[in-house]
């Protein structure tokens, strides 16, 4: 039987990783001390990587696929297949970015102020090769970690760190100077298994329910029962994924009406529908929205 090595990110990707399979119809079930969990799919074996590393491993052919941060993938400089893009909507709203960043009172105002200065990041290469871009010649040098308080105690000029909302970095002290990138986390793909055409029809299928999943989050199906005379009121007020689904009720006047639309139009929406007529209102969540 032909197998497909899925790497699993470790670390703050993992558990919305292996939830969101869950919800795609894959269980993977994971031990604190496996490293390769097992998953209901037999033409599937999954290792558990760092994010950090996935990219590497997954260029070299040690897996086939994985999940990482387009961070990691730039990091690595790494020579893959970027299948789809996933964000997790209930990790995060936003992507992630990487920003450059000062104490609150240091004379720093632009990129340029920092030639000949010390930058302390995880994100080492990509900052190399993002100030040699603009020619300006500064010391990288690698944290490994607690990298905010590295530039707070004086012992580099400035940080390249990961941040969603700035909150954190207001909060120690922190100004930013700039975004350098925007990030989230990618479906990727060895270039040699994607050639193949089972594992990339795979590795398809994979991308297809994943990112299906990933739209139900964010959507919830809305049913009720409107009176034939008040059906084109309903429908005024009625967004849709695409048009709703209306069905005569057994010996009677009534419809009824089903639709799929956001969560966030729910809370307006249902009262509006109420007053147009519709009764016996029922939300219901999603599994998956292809």
């Amino acid at each position: 039987m032909k197998q497909l090595m899925l790497g699993i990110p470790k670390g703050s990707l993992q558990d919305s990783t292996i939830r969101l399979f869950q919800q795609s119809g894959w269980r993977i079930s994971l031990s604190d001390r496996n490293y390769f969990p097992e998953i209901n799919d037999p033409c599937i074996s999954c290792s558990i990587c760092r994010a950090q590393e996935m990219s590497r491993y997954v260029e070299s052919g040690t897996f086939d696929a994985g999940l990482t941060g387009l961070d990691w993938i730039l990091e690595n400089d790494s020579k893959i297949q970027v299948v789809t893009d996933l964000v997790y909507s209930k990790v995060s709203q936003r992507p992630a970015r990487w920003v450059l960043a000062v104490p609150m009172d240091s004379p720093v105002q632009t990129e340029e102020d920092l030639e000949g200065k010390k930058i302390a990041t995880e994100l080492v290469n990509f900052t190399k090769r993002y100030f040699g871009s603009k020619g300006i010649s500064v010391d990288v040098e690698f944290s490994w970690g607690a990298t905010e308080a590295k530039v707070i105690s004086g012992l580099c000029d400035a940080i390249v760190e990961v941040t969603e909302t700035g909150s954190t970095m207001r909060a120690n002290g922190l100004r930013i100077v700039k975004e350098l990138m925007q990030t989230n986390t990618q479906l990727i793909a060895n270039k040699t298994a994607w050639e193949d055409p089972w594992k990339r029809e795979k590795i398809e299928h994979i991308a297809l329910l994943l990112k299906g999943a990933l739209k139900a989050e964010g959507m919830v199906a809305l049913k009720m029962n409107v009176p034939k005379d008040k059906v084109e009121e309903v429908m005024s007020v009625l967004p849709s994924l695409n048009a709703p689904t209306v069905a005569h009720l057994y010996h009677s006047d009534w419809l009824s009406v089903e639709t799929v639309i956001s969560k966030d139009q729910v809370r307006e929406l249902i009262p509006k529908l109420m007053n147009k007529g519709a009764e016996g209102i029922i939300e219901y969540s999603l599994n998956k929205v292809i």
